[in-house]
């Protein structure tokens, strides 16, 4: 018979994977999608708050349109893209 300590170990193992690791290993998924999603002319809101326009798009940076001017910005900056839900009828 196996030793219950053993099975105690590998099943607190199993619940860290399912209930931290993978929900986190989906996150990370959906959000290179999204970053790789983005095109010229999407309006789009950083993570730290500032609203603009993608005009220019590279590997891993971007520069956005803002109303006082032009700023360079890793991708991973972009919290949402608004075009779609400014776009969208009003219910």
């Amino acid at each position: 018979m196996g030793n219950p300590i053993y099975i105690q170990i590998v099943l607190m193992i199993v619940i860290i994977y399912f209930f931290m690791i993978r929900p986190q290993q989906k996150r990370a998924k959906t959000e290179r999608e999204f970053e790789s999603n983005l095109k010229v002319g999407d309006k789009i809101v950083t993570k730290s708050g500032i609203h603009g326009k993608i005009s220019e798009l590279a590997d891993t940076t971007m520069v956005i349109e803002t109303m006082s001017g032009k700023l360079k910005m890793e991708r991973s900056a972009i919290s949402i893209e608004m075009t779609a839900k400014l776009n969208a009828p009003a219910k």
